[in-house]
């Protein structure tokens, strides 16, 4: 396992300190001196963060991207949303790898799950949280928790969209909440690129001519239509922020 120490040389705040902070903070308001405690913590992250995207570079010759650690804002948001513990949370620092296929994806993930001792893989893929499909990989840095992120080119480009609609009509709508058509609308984007990438899935592991010639027709179908709907989510998108400037 790969060692971090202390970026201040200072003692760590114990597992229940912490705890009861994020109690606290979940009650809120927030009193000064818990934010203040709570942007020390996050950002005694940074090193683990910066040993994980290092390792990733130097052993697997892949260029993560992310950011060292989350908003205190999110945190707090988090926490007030979820029923988890300021102890629990697993993406206070967080990188991410995008890749052409799932293939791909796969490979990746078990080679950061063998790169990471210890670390545990959370798959998103046939459970997804409100559209989103991605695997997760969690690492754990002499105690402090990265999620690696791994998400193919479609995947990410669903996220991206999810992320412009949230700053539209609300963060929530990542969580289950606001507009329902919008939601839903989210998801059915969300199904057919699963559904696009099961075929992919399956077109990687065919051997036969024939059932490659009938893989290949289903996926261009496929394509065509994700490729239709991604467009008109831009157009969508663009044609709402022209009506709020």
């Amino acid at each position: 396992m790969l060692g971090v120490g202390s970026p201040t040389g200072m003692a760590q705040p114990s597992k229940t300190q912490i705890g009861r902070l994020g109690d606290r903070l979940k009650k809120g308001p927030a009193e000064k001196s818990d934010l203040i405690a709570l942007d020390t913590w996050r950002r005694s992250f940074g090193p683990a963060y910066d040993s994980v995207v290092q390792t990733i570079r130097d052993q697997l010759k892949l260029n993560p991207s992310g950011r060292p650690a989350k908003s205190t804002n999110s945190l707090v948001e988090k926490l007030k949303r979820e029923s988890i513990r300021l102890t629990q949370v697993q993406d206070i620092a967080g990188c991410r790898v995008v890749v052409r296929n799932v293939p791909e994806q796969d490979w990746v993930a078990v080679s950061l799950a063998a790169t990471f001792s210890g670390a545990s893989i959370v798959d998103r893929r046939e459970i997804t949280s409100y559209g989103y499909r991605a695997v997760h990989i969690i690492a754990d840095v002499a105690g402090k928790l990265v999620e690696i992120q791994v998400r193919t080119e479609l995947q990410h480009m669903w996220a991206e969209l999810s992320e412009k609609y949230a700053d539209i009509f609300g963060s929530e709508i990542k969580y289950g909440g606001g507009a329902s058509e919008i939601r839903k609308h989210m998801e059915i984007i969300s199904e057919s690129v699963a559904e696009y990438e099961e075929t992919e899935r399956k077109f990687a592991k065919a051997t036969k001519s024939d059932k490659v010639k009938d893989i290949q027709k289903t996926m261009d179908l496929l394509r065509k239509e994700i490729a239709k709907l991604l467009d008109e989510e831009f157009a969508f998108i663009n044609l709402m922020k022209g009506k709020e400037e």
